[in-house]
């Protein structure tokens, strides 16, 4: 059985006692990593040998101290030696290595400090033995875990949300709301990200605002819409007495402007506010911006209601790199390695198989997993195409210009590989928008590579965005389930406490009323509904985030039963980790990811994570059960009358006030003895002699939220 990383640390802690005087090369060194090995409970002579004979590049001899191939060499000294000069020498003999038998870490030590180099990572550890203890962590591979590290969202992004956040707020306040609000912003944005990008010349937009409206604000209103309508319409259909300012602008399909708008009152302050986002540099934003700026714009309470949390790159990654990336990327290199003749032709079927590929995310929200999804995909097919027109290539910078390919052997990915089901018009208006974005980047980028011009505006195909309630929607009629390759996303998450009733009416449509079905979280119903939807073609995968409430207790017991009866299993999982969202009004959850397929001999790997603040480490394991552990199906099922035991029927949950329903669906809710930290001064400012009988009220939520009562 593995030691856990505590069992591992006391065993440190005697290790790093036992040798604190140890000095001498010769005479100690393998008692020492016999015993080195033992704190992580592995037997060194079953994975490491000592002495290994190499022949080095200049043809001279040499002995590798301790050799674990493929992972690990050690080069040890004396104590108070020279360590730089002891990686050098450990240096030799990873290039004197076979490829195939080169490890990932180089260790050199003195017995009395350590320093261990991760050359795929290339980063440094060092420490003195008496901080082994403190560093075990860093010999995660010594226990057959890796630590992988997702990317994270760039800050600039945020910084351009907020930019546009203000001006939303102003707007709000000045009463310009509701469907107008939305899709004027929808549409602000996609002027600012193109007046950066080369969709319209270079800061043209920002001219336009600058000199073509008048500096109290008063007429910038009725000129943005005028421009929306600009942009709507063909340069061959446009009224040609429009001032020459407006006529400049492209024409932009895909029915993004499509449709009027009210028109938004400015003054002076809020147009100085347009002009300092149209000065920002949107040419670095990820248009998985659109996430942010829709959870800015949405009243906390409604957000609590949907179950919404914005995700951050770096928790899509979490899904989208081992359900389908890390896959399709292997498979890649191998081909690349290649050498025979049939290399092309396999290159180029790959790349059509990229384009056969079809995405679904039945809650998609803004679409931030489809954009984030879509860029991956992009970014891998510009590395097909490189190596597919690598001579085209090779002679386009020998001749330096004065050639193209055919667009045709260009990209073949579009955004019509891309489906989403969203309840709400104006995330799914931004989802289009976005990907539309998102196109345009990668076709830059693509364009950079070939030295050529590739675009797609006007905009011809478009992402598959559905508005509908996706628990009351046929996803086989949107997305023939014969088609379809993955399904992945982040469904709301809503406890049962918390649901409306017409989240209560899709619980009973998934999961119909009988047994204690009604106990599972909302986020459950996606989890079945994807389920009956793949089993009519086993070869999709799925994914989804999820409260890590199902995989715990007595939801487990009632989920997990139901699901493995569809005859799919566990591939991955990301056990226990904090939600990071990077949105105003952020949500503090504690989630788990977790990836399904029908594949029977399928590699299964979890990610744990030691802190839920933390970077995981992945082990491969046999199996994966319903609470996310190596081990057998099973579920042990909730009892309401406990053998031989008294019967709890309550636990610790005052009620205190009311709950009463507002006309639109959503709670208020009113307290008498509990208060907020407001209440809590209001009271104290009327009779300060209260203080005496207020205490710290303190359950899940407030140690979750850090909101104290």
């Amino acid at each position: 059985m593995r030691l856990s990383w505590n069992e591992v640390r006391v065993r440190a802690a005697a290790f790093a006692e036992e040798w604190k005087a140890a000095a001498y090369e010769k005479g100690e060194t393998q008692s020492f990593y016999n015993d080195f090995f033992n704190v992580f409970g592995i037997r060194r002579r079953s994975v490491a040998r000592y002495e290994q004979h190499v022949s080095k590049l200049d043809n001279s001899s040499g002995y590798i101290d301790l050799y674990w191939p493929g992972e690990l060499i050690v080069e040890q000294k004396s104590a108070g030696r020279d360590l730089r000069q002891a990686y050098g020498q450990a240096g030799e003999y990873f290039d004197a290595l076979p490829e195939h038998e080169r490890p990932r870490y180089i260790l050199v030590s003195d017995f009395q400090r350590f320093e261990l180099y991760d050359l795929s990572e290339r980063n440094e550890t060092a420490f003195p033995l008496a901080e082994l203890p403190a560093n075990v962590e860093a010999f995660a591979f010594m226990r057959g875990l890796r630590r992988r590290e997702f990317r994270d969202q760039d800050p600039v992004n945020i910084k351009a949300a907020e930019l546009v956040g203000r001006l939303r707020d102003a707007l709000y306040e000045s009463r310009y709301r509701g469907h107008d609000l939305e899709q004027f912003l929808v549409r602000l944005v996609f002027c600012l990200f193109a007046d950066d990008t080369g969709i319209f010349e270079r800061d043209i937009f920002l001219e336009f605002v600058d000199s073509s409206t008048k500096e109290d604000g008063s007429d910038t209103g009725a000129r943005l819409i005028e421009l929306f309508q600009v942009l709507d319409r063909p340069e061959g259909e446009r009224i040609t007495t429009r001032d020459e300012d407006l006529l400049r602008f492209p024409y932009v399909n895909g029915a993004l402007f499509d449709g009027p708008l009210g028109i938004p009152g400015f003054d002076s302050a809020m147009r100085r506010q347009l002009l300092e986002a149209c000065e920002f540099n949107w040419s670095n934003i990820s248009p998985a911006i659109f996430g942010a700026l829709f959870q800015s714009v949405m009243d906390p309470a409604e957000r609590r209601a949907q179950g919404a949390h914005y995700t951050t790159e770096k928790n899509i990654l979490k899904v989208i790199e081992p359900l389908f990336m890390d896959d399709l990327r292997a498979e890649f290199e191998r081909l690349k390695a290649r050498k025979d003749k049939r290399r092309r032709v396999d290159l180029e079927r790959f790349h059509a198989k990229l384009r056969r590929l079809k995405f679904l995310d039945p809650a998609c929200g803004c679409g931030n997993f489809l954009i984030i999804a879509y860029r991956e995909l992009r970014e891998l097919e510009i590395e097909v195409l490189k190596e597919i027109h690598a001579k085209f290539l090779r002679r386009l910078s020998e001749l330096r210009g004065g050639s193209e390919l055919p667009s045709d052997q260009l990209s073949r990915i579009d955004v019509d590989q891309f489906y989403g089901i969203e309840l709400g018009e104006f995330p799914a208006r931004i989802a289009e928008t976005a990907l539309w974005m998102m196109d345009h980047i990668m076709n830059t980028r693509l364009s950079l590579v070939f030295g050529q011009t590739y675009a797609r505006i006007p905009l011809e195909k478009s992402p598959r965005i559905r508005i509908a309630n996706a628990l009351d929607t046929d996803w086989d009629a949107f997305l023939a389930a014969e088609t379809c390759s993955y399904v992945f996303g982040n469904p709301p998450f809503v406890g049962h406490q918390w649901r409306t009733p017409s989240q209560q009416d899709d619980m009973a449509r998934i999961w119909g009323r009988a047994g204690q079905v009604n106990r599972l979280d909302y986020v459950t119903c996606w989890f079945r509904k994807a389920a009956a939807y793949a089993a009519a073609n086993c070869s999709i995968e799925i994914a989804f985030v999820s409260t890590n409430s199902i995989m715990q207790g007595e939801q487990c017991g009632i989920l997990w039963p139901a699901m493995f009866a569809y005859d799919l299993s566990i591939r991955f999982a990301h056990r226990t980790f904090q939600w990071n969202s990077d949105a105003r009004g952020k949500a503090a959850v504690h989630c788990v990811i977790v990836g399904m397929t029908f594949a029977k001999d399928a590699a299964c790997c979890i990610y744990a994570y030691e802190h839920v603040r933390g970077e995981p480490h992945a082990s491969a394991v046999a199996r994966i059960n319903g609470y996310l552990i190596d081990g057998p199906q099973y579920a042990v099922p909730a009892r309401s009358a406990p053998p031989g035991r008294l019967k709890i029927h309550k636990g610790s949950q005052p009620t205190d006030g009311a709950r009463l329903r507002k006309p639109e669906g959503s709670y208020l809710k009113f307290s008498n003895l509990i208060l907020d930290s407001g209440d809590r001064e209001e009271l104290l400012a009327a009779d300060p002699n209260c203080e005496k009988w207020l205490r710290p009220f303190v359950g899940g939520e407030e140690m979750i939220s850090g909101r104290w009562r």
